[in-house]
């Protein structure tokens, strides 16, 4: 068994039919690992687990949905223009809980993650089965498992299109604690972090920037 068939085994229903789903030409030009992505949807579309701090979008048979499917997701109006020049060409494919991205590079040679608070990329993997190995090995650090399972616990059930986002961000000394956490929509979160990413980005280490109340 490999692992993407492990993952798939322990992970939620698909979020969207497959019959009918063909190959997209727009994954297609993600390269190597884009196309093990149209191999994963075509097995499940779209999916939650553990406990749904790990989350992989799916393809939506309509052209414009809430909450997001893959094509909206990486649309530039969605949330990735408040992100600037710090996001260069590339596929989000998943999230963790905290709203952390997986993504494939422009290379479409590897699996790489984006810091939303930061703006930072970080290649983790040459393969979606090795990405799958990862998460496997260490799902609590991959996917931020065992915050979610006690906020949940707390709160009632994350509804689909929502993450745990800290109310005093990480990079800015916000705790990984229950207390600190609140549940927001996916899409308001990351344009949120992307005005502080831009901020960071400019300015010397140790400067003050300012951060804008969401709810």
């Amino acid at each position: 068994m490999t692992s993407l068939d492990a993952l798939l085994q322990i992970a939620g229903n698909a979020e969207y039919a497959v019959e009918g789903w063909s190959r997209h030409t727009w994954i297609d030009r993600w390269g190597r690992v884009g196309n093990e992505l149209v191999e994963l949807l075509s097995r499940r579309n779209g999916f939650y687990a553990f406990e749904s701090a790990l989350h992989v979008y799916g393809l939506s048979p309509e052209p414009s949905i809430d909450p997001p499917d893959l094509i909206r997701w990486n649309a530039r109006d969605c949330w990735r223009a408040a992100y600037g020049d710090l996001i260069t060409d590339c596929l989000f494919f998943g999230e963790d809980v905290f709203g952390g991205q997986f993504l494939i590079p422009e290379d479409g040679e590897s699996v790489a993650t984006l810091d939303p608070e930061t703006g930072d990329v970080e290649v983790i993997a040459a393969s979606l089965e090795h990405w799958a190995e990862a998460l496997l090995a260490d799902w609590n650090y991959m996917t931020g498992h065992s915050l979610a399972h006690a906020w949940q616990e707390r709160h009632g059930r994350l509804i689909p299109g929502q993450r745990l986002l800290p109310k005093l961000p990480f990079v800015v000394g916000g705790r990984h604690e229950l207390d600190n956490l609140h549940a927001i929509d996916a899409t308001k979160g990351m344009n949120f972090r992307g005005e502080m990413a831009v901020q960071i980005s400019a300015l010397p280490e140790g400067a003050p920037i300012r951060l804008r109340v969401i709810e």
